[in-house]
């Protein structure tokens, strides 16, 4: 009965459209099958085993039958490989994968495993598969890992890391698996655009891709921006403009929203920025009167409000360095627009970087959508089934753990300000520790970790500090987090795939681990996400280990204040402590995070509005660039619009003017396309102003961006032609930098920041209006 009951819950959810809904028992019957192929493959030699996985290339299509013996052969393979027989919930996510799910699978549970069996199943179909991870580290540890498995069933293997040359590259993805960060396959796509010969490719159409952790990848970092960048000087911000901003005042200058992504000049901080820039009206029309310094003063407010040293970025080696929101990591590689990372720069009076020309960009979701078929893994997908439904029209696939959890998870303790809070914690920290459990500390940003650190010091507590300043040593910090009395403090998701071992790395003080209940893990506060948190909990209780969680909150915890200030009257903290044990605290925290996901999901949906044009047009324009490369379509176009120089320029050149033309062409269509994009981006950060007539801001930036985009390839057709006939041909060749096809001296690659100015056009807009009514009376 309790059977029958479980399968109709599972049919109802389905039909409800509910969150982890995919049915599970396809797969579950196939379990009998496979292991009874056990016994048979176990008599095999590994030449044998290897040669009845090769007999999977010849089927056209995988069924029942082919998932069957991809897991029999993957079990076997793995254990005399690895030395790892993989469980049956370990072949259910292989299954769930196979048939293009994102598996949900706790931690400790054997994603790594299960993804390589899918890469290598899909690789038996003839398909090239790409393994997605969210850093370097991941990729090559995880490819080194299971390459004698990959062996064993005659699948080629190879990753791809920063440090590789091009051919290094080329060499990884012509393996049938290839693993590498987001980062850097995305780089690599954005390189190759830039080619102008066929075979400087270093990437294979795309087939299969399997994200690691994918809810950080496919959600988190969705609309980060990849970007490929061409040397030109240094970014300008207007120190000036700067200077003035640094004096402004919270409440009497300026406002800020809610929940921080705006910031707006009062009537009396207009006026202290006028007159301090000599102008008469900040907000006027003509240049002369102030309009040309309104973005700069714009966005050196958004510098100085809204983003805070030791939480958005820090300070190091005389640079500014971006911290990943969702990881409380250094983001390599990572910088805000140009704009905005000069005026920080400003800000912390720091010379100004390279600013750089883009000559191309692609969002992190835009990459994954060049994936024919994508499948992902990982511990916390439930929590945003919606939106892989939505963005990526992927279902969520629940395996159950091997062994069950018994993880403790404690109701929240909620105080009335942060300082009790945080004195609860200390306690907590201490009556633990002296009971030898290890514990694991989450904070929400590098202030707070480094705070809670020097509380703990004066407590007499030893701790480590794991957090953007010390990232580089990240794994190894973790997988000692289980050790018999250590007290770990770490900002956001510590070492996302490292399991945390108890007894330490080498698990020699397990059992009395084990025997004092396991890893125990503290909250210092509700994060943005529910998911945030079940990532934090699920550090602890891995494989049916013990262990326990809870998270401390504040009414005046930045959740709080961001997302729902208000809060009911008539809650009250007890004296001395000021814990608060009221059912409504409780009600409010979670309203809190609720609204936060609300928000998040808003901006994403708004950012994919307009990403999906930008898109649509870079397809459209690549399928012509990849016909000017590897066909003659560039001779024959300037054969005809210029075809006296073109046959003069066959005559001394020979088999050499088809390359020539090209050049010429693929030069003049990646301008455009650079020059395309800044307009966009022109575009969009002025929107807002735009749509001061009460148009709607996606409508305008539609009307805005088709008409020139029509007009690119004539305009490359028509310069193309131009450089062809001004050029001057000698028995050599073209000059072609003396033409003006001149590449940039160096590139280099690096990702997006989220844009505070993205987040919301209408709030903004309520704003602008507002205060300009203000001037006005």
């Amino acid at each position: 009965m309790a059977a029958l009951m479980s399968r109709m819950g599972k049919r109802l959810r389905r039909i409800m459209q509910r969150p982890g809904s995919v049915e599970l028992s396809r797969y579950e019957a196939l379990l009998p099958a496979v292991e009874k192929r056990e016994p048979e493959l176990e008599k095999l030699s590994d030449a044998e085993l290897t040669e009845a996985a090769a007999k999977l290339r010849e089927k056209s299509a995988f069924g029942d039958d082919e998932l069957v013996e991809v897991c029999a052969l993957g079990r076997e393979s793995a254990r005399r490989a690895l030395g790892e027989r993989a469980f049956d919930v370990q072949l259910l996510g292989t299954m769930g994968l196979l048939t293009g799910h994102v598996v949900q699978m706790e931690t400790g549970e054997g994603k790594t495993l299960a993804g390589a069996l899918a890469a290598a199943g899909y690789a038996l179909q003839g398909k090239r598969v790409h393994v997605v991870t969210v850093n370097d580290y991941l990729a090559r540890r995880d490819a080194e890992w299971m390459k004698p498995l990959y062996d064993l069933l005659g699948v080629g293997v190879g990753w791809v890391e920063p440090a590789h040359s091009r051919d290094e590259r080329r060499e990884a993805y012509g393996q049938e698996v290839t693993y590498g960060a987001v980062s850097e396959i995305g780089f690599d796509v954005l390189r190759d655009r830039l080619v102008s010969r066929a075979e400087d490719l270093v990437q294979r159409d795309p087939e299969v891709a399997i994200v690691d952790e994918a809810d950080s990848v496919l959600v988190d970092e969705a609309r980060v921006p990849l970007v490929m960048a061409g040397s030109v000087d240094a970014a300008f911000a207007d120190e000036e403009v700067a200077n003035v901003v640094r004096r402004l005042r919270l409440g009497l200058h300026y406002e800020t929203d809610s929940d921080g992504r705006n910031a707006w000049l009062t009537a009396a901080g207009a006026s202290v920025v006028e007159k301090a820039l000599g102008i008469d009206d900040l907000y006027g029309e003509s240049a002369d009167s102030g309009s040309a310094r309104l973005a700069a003063v714009n966005v050196a407010l958004h510098a100085h409000a809204l983003l805070t040293r030791d939480v958005d970025y820090l300070v190091r080696d005389g640079k500014v360095q971006l911290i990943n929101a969702s990881r409380g990591r250094v983001a390599e590689l990572q910088r805000w627009p140009d704009g905005l990372q000069a005026a920080v720069e400003a800000k912390e009076q720091l010379p100004a970087t390279d600013r750089g020309e883009i000559l191309d960009s692609i969002t992190v979701q835009a990459l994954l959508a060049r994936y024919p078929l994508v499948a992902g893994m990982t511990g916390t997908a439930v929590a945003v089934a919606e939106q892989l439904r939505e963005f990526y029209k992927l279902e969520v696939a629940v395996i159950p753990p091997n062994t069950p959890n018994i993880r403790e998870d404690a109701e929240d303790r909620i105080f009335a300000s942060p300082s009790h809070k945080l004195r609860a914690i200390v306690d907590e920290i201490r009556e633990v520790h002296e009971s030898g459990r290890p514990i694991l500390v989450g904070t929400q940003d590098v202030a707070e970790s480094e705070e809670l650190a020097e509380k703990l010091a004066k407590a007499d507590l030893e701790c480590v500090v794991l957090n953007a300043r010390n990232d580089a040593e990240e794994a190894a910090i973790i997988a000692d987090a289980g050790t018999h009395g250590r007290v770990t403090v770490s900002t956001q998701m510590a070492g996302r795939g490292t399991d945390i071992r108890l007894g330490g790395a080498d698990g020699s003080d397990r059992e009395r681990v084990t025997e004092l209940g396991g890893l125990h893990v503290i909250g210092t506060a509700r994060y943005p996400s529910s998911r945030l948190d079940g990532q934090l909990r699920g550090r602890s209780g891995r494989q049916g280990d013990p262990g326990s969680a809870v998270f401390f909150a504040s009414l005046n915890d930045d959740l709080v204040l961001s997302n729902a200030p208000d809060v009911p009257d008539g809650i009250e903290a007890e004296d001395g402590t000021g814990e608060i044990t009221d059912a409504a605290a409780h009600r409010q925290i979670n309203h809190a995070q609720r609204v936060a996901e609300g928000v998040h999901l808003e901006i994403h949906r708004n950012t994919w509005r307009y990403t999906r044009l930008i898109e649509f047009q870079r397809a459209e324009l690549l399928k012509h660039r990849d016909e000017v490369l590897r066909t003659g379509l560039a001779a024959e176009k300037l054969k005809e619009a210029a075809p006296e120089k073109y046959e003069e320029l066959v005559e001394k050149t020979g088999d050499d003017a088809e390359q020539v033309c090209r050049e010429i062409m693929l030069y003049h269509l990646d301008e455009s396309w650079s020059e395309h994009l800044a307009f966009l981006t022109d575009v969009r950060e002025s929107i807002h102003l735009r749509a001061l007539a009460r148009e709607t801001p996606i409508d305008e930036f539609h009307r805005t961006a088709i008409p020139p985009f029509r007009e690119i390839v004539p305009k490359i057709e028509k310069k193309s032609a131009e450089t062809l006939t001004d050029a001057e041909i000698t028995e050599d060749g073209i000059d072609l930098a003396a033409s003006g096809v001149r590449r940039p001296n160096s590139t280099w690659t690096y990702l997006v920041h989220d844009n505070p100015f993205d987040s919301d056009f209408e709030s903004t807009l309520r704003r602008v209006r507002s205060m300009m009514k203000r001037k006005k009376s």
